[in-house]
């Protein structure tokens, strides 16, 4: 799929948000400022969270509660190891009582899991996107109407 701005990437994410439920684990591979924090912001407002989502830079993970589902969005960027996630409980939160969105997956391969949607962004132009979607492991078919 293409998107032409921002705003349709956030909508690409509130799309598929409505297909998404607890136990989703999605990984968003891309380079810097190839719009994975927009896709991710669009997941978040079409799960129903309310307030504003920022990138866990500094903190790893951060959660929202207040959607559908609770949203947890990773950003494994400054991970040292895999050793980081396991002593923060990130078991209970990948394929747990939520959607997982992993931004940066490339930094800790060890940590992710066999089945995820693996969702591709990749710049085409100023703000153009091509984006991709590829079910893993047991991962069902993602359909946009």
């Amino acid at each position: 799929m293409k998107t032409y701005s921002p705003e349709e990437t956030r909508a690409l994410g509130r799309r598929l948000a409505r297909q998404l439920c607890a136990g989703d684990v999605l990984l968003l591979w891309g380079n810097l400022g190839a719009g994975k924090s927009e896709m991710t912001r669009g997941i978040a407002e079409g799960l129903g969270v309310a307030g504003p989502v920022t990138s866990p830079s500094f903190t790893i993970m951060n959660m929202y509660d207040d959607g559908r589902v609770p949203l947890y969005h990773f950003d494994w960027y400054r991970l040292e190891s895999a050793e980081e996630l396991y002593e923060m409980g990130m078991e209970e939160y990948l394929g747990g009582d939520g959607v997982a969105v992993v931004e940066w997956p490339s930094q800790c391969p060890e940590a992710i899991p066999e089945t995820h949607l693996a969702i591709r962004l990749e710049p085409s132009g100023e703000n153009e996107r091509e984006i991709t979607f590829e079910p893993m492991g047991d991962f069902r078919e993602i359909l946009f109407d």
